[in-house]
């Protein structure tokens, strides 16, 4: 047997929440419906913050992807033992 559920939510949280749905192929309903029987199983709710970088650790990771991306860092080579690689990193 199926019932409605209706909830009060932010216009702006349901409008990205139906973008994601339709960007997934389905339906709000099967969006919510997974989110509850997650709630049931776990019988918890988790909230977690976004990492957000502070100014200083954000410009290091900004330049960091701008000499990758520049082609600065050499791409390391693999090894067949732990020995072949410490011999490697001695000779840097």
């Amino acid at each position: 047997m199926k019932t409605m559920l209706n909830i009060k939510m932010d216009s702006k949280l349901k409008k990205d929440v139906q973008k994601v749905a339709s960007e997934m192929g389905l339906p709000v309903s099967v969006l919510m419906n997974n989110a509850a029987r997650k709630i049931v199983e776990t019988r918890s709710v988790t909230f977690q913050a976004p990492l957000i970088p502070n100014a200083k650790t954000a410009k290091i990771l900004d330049q960091a992807l701008k000499d990758i991306n520049a082609g600065k860092y050499k791409k390391w080579p693999t090894f067949e033992t732990a020995e072949d690689m410490d011999r490697y990193l001695d000779s840097l």
